[in-house]
């Protein structure tokens, strides 16, 4: 799935933990778009797919902290349990779509996501074909739906630049070469526009 696709899938998972702490909303979105990207730094170090995409880590992560948050509520660990619930939603959204591979389209491979407790790559289901595909975007739309429902104005409109994102990624996808695999982010920008959305939801 293409990021925007993922950043549409945190903003969902928001919503209900919203509900239940509507005074931690904005940390709460931005905990869960932060966890909903993160494992695709892997393509800035290691191997994508397999270094960061560790499902099995991130549900153990989340049965742990939210655990430690029911005993002892409070808005870091609240946060972190949202992040991590993200995380590990983002591998799983992986596998619903398309390989790992310069163009997917292709079909060229079986990588799906790598399973370390199987210490093997899971084949794709491809019900979205390739990250980027009409069905990506139309998924997107869906997902960010709720967010434009229940929250403010700041989160719908970082969602409406993200549906942005993912239109114009959309179009492009097949004439931009390699983002299946490993590309060279500049790390301090990319954190500092991670750093920009924590602020943004806190207003």
């Amino acid at each position: 799935m293409m990021a925007p696709t993922h950043v549409a899938a945190g903003i969902a998972l928001a919503v209900p933990i919203a509900f239940l702490v509507p005074e931690l909303a904005p940390l709460v979105v931005a905990a869960a778009v932060a966890g909903s990207v993160f494992p695709d730094f892997d393509m800035v170090a290691g191997e994508h797919r397999r270094t960061l995409h560790a499902v099995e880590a991130y549900a153990v992560l989340t049965a742990l902290v939210t655990f430690a948050a029911i005993v002892a509520p409070s808005p870091p660990v609240i946060a972190a349990a949202v992040f991590f619930a993200a995380a590990a939603v983002h591998p799983l959204l992986d596998l619903a779509g398309g390989s790992s591979e310069a163009r997917p389209w292709e079909a060229a491979t079986d990588r799906g996501v790598y399973l370390r407790s199987r210490e093997s790559w899971v084949a794709p289901k491809r019900w979205v074909r390739y990250d980027g595909a009409p069905e990506d975007l139309a998924l997107a739309a869906v997902l960010v739906t709720p967010g434009f429902v229940v929250f403010g104005t700041s989160v719908r409109i970082f969602a409406v630049g993200t549906l942005i994102v993912g239109l114009g990624y959309t179009f492009y996808r097949k004439r931009i070469p390699q983002l299946s695999g490993r590309v060279n982010l500049p790390v301090p920008p990319v954190l500092t526009v991670v750093a920009a959305l924590f602020s943004l939801f806190r207003r």
